[in-house]
């Protein structure tokens, strides 16, 4: 049976991908609305192929600029255009929607996201900010609502994947891998002159601008140890990582009895997309070959990560030690510091400073209450760290 598909960040990686997987799927999906910010240009190729039913753009004066740009394709066919956070909810909530993609960038899908999961739609979730801000109220929703909320990220779909090989009772601790990023054997004391250009580097993923970042700080596996703590329902202490070079192994789960479920693959996102959009099925990925030959691997490495070369590891298990708002204030600090540093506004070495000044200015107030909780800390969070920035930049 066909299903209706919503993708919230269709022009990002995450969401080119879906798609290219939703091409490999012939008959299986029918693309009924997409969300994207200002990359008019990808969207409107996109409105072309699939034939959506909305089309959402981050802004209202990119909605005439949207018409326009299909008019000259000679796109002709109904389609409503709109734009903002309602117009999210609008497309994630369609009665004819089965399945959410969310892979907007930051916080920006959030509250579209939850009303899906209120809607009881499945969601496939390859936002990191939706579970770091306010897991506590997503995953609420989810069980009130019998919801599946299934990871899309690598690491996280191959816990899931993992899993599925013993009941939670049984589990003794979540392994989380990293590659390390780009400065995993740069020492300490050159980070002060490295650019953005070479932070942008990733060894093994091409992926946008601040995940990129984070990957360079390690920020992306705090952000990923908050996740996996409200995805999966383990405790902090439960959730380990190791720095694992080479990308093979996404991520391990320790059973009580000592057997360790490891899931392997090549680094390719249409793998965890097209699991998530099937499960609990498993189906073959057409196009390129994906399978993985361990004879051309040959060796896989693994160690501890350093966490007084990235001390951003450190940040992101005290936010989740202290709970309540302080994740999405380190979320949100963080994206303004990489902002900064992609800007040259501030060295490298100084984001883990930005971000732990801000959480100094803004202690936990307890347990979430509203999402108007989370939105309200992710703006005074982001106003405080853009007053930071000059001061420790001096």
């Amino acid at each position: 049976m066909t299903q209706g598909l919503c993708i919230l960040g269709s022009t990002g990686s995450i969401g080119q991908n879906c798609l290219r997987v939703v091409d490999g799927l012939p008959g299986r999906f029918q693309v009924i609305a997409l969300a994207a910010g200002k990359n008019l240009e990808t969207l409107a190729a996109q409105v072309v192929k699939y034939h959506p039913e909305i089309a959402v753009v981050s802004q209202r004066d990119l909605e005439e600029a949207l018409r326009t740009r299909l008019r000259s394709l000679g796109y002709t066919k109904q389609l409503r255009i709109t734009s903002g956070v309602e117009a999210q909810v609008e497309a994630s909530t369609h009665p004819k929607v089965d399945f959410v993609v969310s892979a907007s960038h930051g916080i920006t899908g959030l509250v579209a996201t939850c009303e899906a999961i209120r809607a009881g739609k499945r969601l496939g979730l390859a936002n990191k900010e939706t579970l770091v801000a306010a897991g506590e109220l997503v995953m609420r929703a989810a069980a009130e609502q019998g919801t599946e909320v299934l990871p899309i990220d690598s690491e996280h779909c191959a816990v899931h994947q993992c899993l599925r090989s013993g009941q939670w009772r049984e589990v003794k601790r979540v392994v989380l891998t990293g590659s390390g990023g780009p400065f995993l054997e740069t020492p300490g004391e050159r980070f002060d002159t490295i650019t953005p250009e070479q932070a942008l580097k990733h060894p093994v993923w091409r992926m946008g601008g601040r995940i990129t970042i984070d990957s360079a700080t390690l920020m992306n596996k705090g952000l990923e140890i908050i996740e996996a703590h409200w995805l999966f329902d383990v405790a902090p202490e439960q959730i380990e990582l190791v720095i694992h070079p080479e990308s093979v192994v996404h991520s391990m789960v320790e059973f009580i009895d000592g057997s360790v479920m490891a899931q392997m693959a090549v680094p390719d996102m249409r793998i965890p997309i097209q699991y998530a959009l099937t499960y609990p099925e498993r189906l073959a990925v057409s196009g390129d070959a994906l399978g993985l030959n361990l004879l051309s691997v040959r060796q896989l490495n693994f160690r501890p990560p350093d966490t007084q070369r990235f001390p951003c590891l450190d940040l992101a298990r005290e936010a989740l030690r202290q709970g309540g708002l302080m994740p999405c204030v380190l979320n949100a600090a963080d994206e303004i510091a990489v902002e900064a540093f992609l800007d040259r506004r501030l060295k490298f070495s100084l984001i883990p400073c930005l971000i732990e000044e801000v959480m100094r200015q803004m202690p936990s107030r307890g347990t979430l209450q509203s999402l108007g909780d989370v939105l309200e800390a992710d703006r005074e969070a982001r106003r405080r760290a853009l007053e930071v920035i000059p001061v420790i930049s001096a």
